[in-house]
């Protein structure tokens, strides 16, 4: 084999070696890509310490405001819309969103409103399933608004009557002393809209919140 033919074999060796390479690199690459976006799904609701506030403190989320934006919908629970459910339960105590309990709370929940927590709950038929088909249809199990999901995530099997039952809730709250929920302005944990000035929005996160004295 003469010098060039050598050269030519040794050229070839090296072209398909480091061709190769490049695409092997390529392929490390594109999964390394495959494998952040799926991560970045998962961590979406990953139970960091501080995951509910770090993720709501985008640039984009403070420029396009509370009530616009995909971001708004994706991470906050749905404000309320149902009526009925506004005018009948509302009328006592804050409307709270579906999104805060499973479907088989408030299902116990309004099969016991004749003693609704040591109260005369009186609830025409009509408006008792116009209610409790809104509610199942948008409760916790079927939300996609990271707090819902955390709240499912506490509970496992449980069906607390009380949102304030959830270990979740419970675990949000657990550095405010009960002096400071027994104040007048606020009354007790069940109160949600006493600190989370926009509760009604379902925005719950810390940015929002102001303890009343």
């Amino acid at each position: 084999m003469t010098r060039i033919q050598k050269w030519i074999v040794f050229l070839t060796a090296f072209f398909l070696l480091t061709n190769g390479a490049f695409y092997a690199a390529l392929a490390d690459h594109d999964e390394h890509e495959k494998k952040r976006w799926y991560q970045k799904i998962f961590d979406w609701d990953d139970d960091n310490d501080d995951d509910d506030d770090d993720d709501d403190h985008d640039d984009d989320h403070h420029e396009k405001g509370l009530d616009s934006s995909k971001h708004h919908r994706k991470r906050y629970l749905t404000p309320v819309t149902n009526l009925t459910y506004k005018e009948e339960c509302g009328a006592c105590h804050f409307a709270y969103q579906p999104e805060l309990l499973p479907s088989g709370s408030w299902e116990k929940i309004l099969t016991g409103v004749e003693d609704h927590f040591g109260e005369v709950f009186e609830l025409d038929p009509e408006s008792k399933k116009i209610i409790a088909e809104y509610l199942k249809a948008n409760a916790a199990e079927h939300s996609s608004a990271k707090r819902a999901m955390k709240i499912m995530r506490s509970l496992r099997d449980q069906t607390p009557l009380r949102i304030t039952q959830t270990p979740y809730i419970q675990e949000k709250h657990d550095e405010v002393s009960l002096t400071v929920l027994k104040r007048e302005s606020i009354g007790s944990l069940s109160n949600c809209s006493a600190c989370h000035k926009t509760a009604e929005k379902g925005i719950y996160e810390d940015d929002y919140v102001s303890i009343p004295r």
